[in-house]
This record gives structure tokens, C-alpha cells and sequence, in this order.
């Protein structure tokens, strides 16, 4: 096997001119560098190393996406944030769909966990609907909207204007200190976690894996009736004969 290494000075290729940004039609620009390294005089061994910012090697970024911002990886396949307003704006929207996602996902998959297993003994999340509350499902739908509605709208006022809504409407004395629109800490961050490009990457890393096992969670219990965990447990009871091969085959 040819071993692919590296030890001495560099040369960096860079592509000549524009290429067409995918499914667009736009001019986009490819942001990442490819480096090749050479060895020695008598290595002839090298490394190939790419860059942040192309999610797909091989395809050009849009230009718009430099890969300044956490979890840019070049993928707007539809050209949704070419506008730097709308860019603002889904920054902020993947960040707090993401964090509903993992909420929701943690949500839904532990209970069916502890009732599975003998713990608690709570509705699966797919029948939580059909339990009697305090209030009729309707009642519950109109409060819950309305309570969002307030939220968002605070949200995306201190989107357009960072910091204006720093302060309680109600509860004058209370405020946040000034912060990084989407990380507002204080009692939103109780264990104190530093809001790091580290720290920002790896949580959008979850939150969009989140939101793919939520959708997952959809589709499964659409096709089998049930939850991925009662999945997981008849797969493993019969690991040859339970696979989505024979769930698809009927």
C-alpha cells in the first residue's frame, strides 16, 4: 500500500477561475485549499489536505459562505442565505431548531426507554396526545401559541436589534448582561459554558443531527407503529430476519 505523508514545504494549488454554484446557476467560488505537501528529495511520498468550508470535495461553495461562521461547511444547495438579512436570520434559526431537536428527541426516546425497561410508566410519545391534561388539547394548542408567539417575537426583535430585549418587560429588575445574539447565558446557561467556536460547533453538530432523528423517528413509527427503541429491541431479538429490508418488504 503507498503510504500518503508529509515532512517538508508546501505547494498550494488554488482553481483558476469561478465555477457554477450547484442547482443555483450562480457564480460561487471554492473556498477551500488544497495543500500538497512534499516530503524530500527522495521521498516521493505526500499529503493531500482539505480545508474547512466545502462540505462536498469537489464542489464549490457559494461565495457568501466564507466559512467565518460555526458549522459552515458551504451547503445552501438552494441559495436561501444569499442575502445577508436572511443569513442573520437562519443563523439564528438553525441554532433554536436545534435546540428543540435535541430537546424533543431526548424527549421522546427516554421515557419509552424507562417505561420499556420498568422505571416510570408514561404514554409512548407518539400516544402522549391522547392523555387527559388539565386542560382540553385545544386549550393547551392556544396557550402554547400564544406563549411562542411572545417568545419569537422577542426573539426576532433582538435579532434585528442585538441587546433590546435584554431587559424584563414585567420584572424591571431583572436583565441580562450584554451578549452574543443566540447565546444570552446568565440563568440560560447554569453550568457556565464558555460560547467557544469549539463549544458552537459541536453543539450545531448536534442539533442538526437532532433534527434528522427526530424527522427518523417520524418516518419509523409511520412505517412499524412504533418507537426506535421498541425497534432496536425486535431487531436485536432477531438480528437476520428484523431489518428495514424486511420492514420495507411488508
Amino acid at each position: 500500500m503507498a503510504a500518503v505523508t508529509t515532512h517538508a514545504s508546501a505547494a498550494v494549488f488554488r482553481p483558476c477561475g469561478s465555477k457554477t454554484r450547484f442547482l443555483s446557476g450562480s457564480p460561487g467560488k471554492l473556498n477551500r485549499q488544497v495543500s500538497v505537501k512534499q516530503a524530500s528529495v527522495s521521498d516521493n511520498s505526500f499529503k493531500v489536505e482539505a480545508k474547512k468550508g466545502e462540505w462536498l470535495p469537489g464542489l464549490p461553495s457559494p461565495a457568501y459562505l466564507t466559512g467565518s461562521l460555526p458549522g459552515d461547511n458551504g451547503f445552501d444547495p438552494l441559495g436561501l442565505a444569499e442575502d445577508p438579512e436572511n443569513l442573520r436570520w437562519y443563523v439564528q434559526a438553525e441554532l433554536v431548531n436545534g435546540r428543540w431537536a435535541m430537546l424533543g428527541v431526548a424527549g421522546m426516546l427516554l421515557p419509552e426507554v424507562l417505561t420499556s425497561i420498568g422505571i416510570i410508566n408514561v404514554p409512548k410519545w407518539y400516544d402522549a396526545g391522547k392523555s387527559e391534561y388539565f386542560a382540553s388539547s385545544s386549550t393547551l394548542f392556544v396557550i402554547e401559541f400564544i406563549l411562542f408567539h411572545y417568545v419569537e417575537i422577542r426573539r426576532w426583535q433582538d435579532i434585528k436589534e442585538p441587546g433590546c430585549v435584554n431587559q424584563d418587560p414585567i420584572f424591571k429588575n431583572y436583565s441580562l448582561p450584554p451578549h452574543e445574539c443566540g447565546y444570552p447565558g446568565s440563568i440560560f446557561n447554569p453550568l457556565n459554558f464558555e460560547p467557544t467556536l469549539e463549544a458552537k460547533e459541536k453543539e450545531l453538530a448536534n442539533g442538526r443531527l437532532a433534527m434528522l432523528a427526530f424527522l427518523g423517528f417520524i418516518i419509523q413509527h409511520n412505517v412499524t407503529g412504533k418507537g426506535p427503541f421498541d425497534n432496536l429491541l425486535q431487531h436485536l431479538s432477531d438480528p437476520w430476519h428484523n431489518t428495514i429490508i424486511q420492514t420495507i418488504k411488508g
